[in-house]
């Protein structure tokens, strides 16, 4: 799947989570700003969007996402809330506590 075919979507969700490395950045096209996944995906209809800024760990990731999930769905918080929680846990954890681990990961969009 290419951009231009996410622009095209139909996609009213609240939240798309890109768990890969790198998925929230983009290219800075002249007189258009930043245009990559996030932009395509919040086009589309997507409310928020949660990604990576940088290369991400294929160990820690996986511990990130369970707990930023448990958050969200038994915890009854809301995506940020949920991502700061997870991060906060991850942060407490010995072998995930360096910010390399978990803090490539942000939400963007609806912030509520």
């Amino acid at each position: 799947m290419r951009l231009n075919d996410i622009f095209n979507l139909d996609l009213p969700a609240q939240l798309v989570v890109l768990s890969a490395c790198e998925t929230g950045l983009g290219k800075d096209v002249k007189g258009e700003g930043l245009v990559g996944l996030t932009r395509g995906l919040m086009y589309a209809g997507s409310a928020s969007v949660a990604l990576s800024l940088w290369q991400v760990s294929d160990a820690a990731t996986p511990e990130l996402m369970k707990e930023f999930y448990q958050q969200m769905l038994q915890g009854k918080k809301s995506p940020n809330a949920a991502l700061r929680a997870a991060q906060i846990a991850m942060l407490q954890n010995p072998d995930w506590r360096y910010p390399y681990y978990w803090g490539a990961f942000t939400v963007q969009g609806e912030w509520r």
